[in-house]
């Protein structure tokens, strides 16, 4: 490539249906979640609003039908808390190797003569 200021770009999700349920965003919110045990640390560590994050968890799950996230209250024990169920890791690893092999594959390109 002659011109060394164009390079590709992409964007990936993954869809149920036609609607889409986790995109970059929505794996860094898993991530924090799994992580941090907690909608409203994961929120917090992300700097996004915990209104947000658990719309975004509660869209992902009712595309679903079964949740990606399980969250429980807290009580006189202490607090509550929340963890990625076996289908959010399973989506979370989905993702994670998609992107990477996105990843490998355009640094291949980008590194072979055209």
């Amino acid at each position: 490539m002659k011109n060394k200021k164009i390079k590709i770009a992409y964007k990936i999700w993954l869809e149920k249906n036609g609607k889409p349920i986790l995109g970059k965003g929505g794996a860094q919110i898993l991530e924090a979640i799994k992580t941090e045990k907690s909608v409203s640390k994961a929120a917090e560590k992300l700097g996004m609003s915990y209104r947000y994050v658990w719309s975004y968890v509660d869209r992902m799950n009712t595309i679903l039908g079964e949740p990606a996230v399980k969250a429980y209250r807290g009580g006189k024990q202490g607090g509550g808390g929340a963890n990625l169920t076996s289908q959010g890791e399973q989506l979370l690893e989905k993702f994670k190797q998609t992107e990477k092999h996105i990843k490998e594959a355009l640094t291949d390109k980008q590194h072979s003569k055209v």
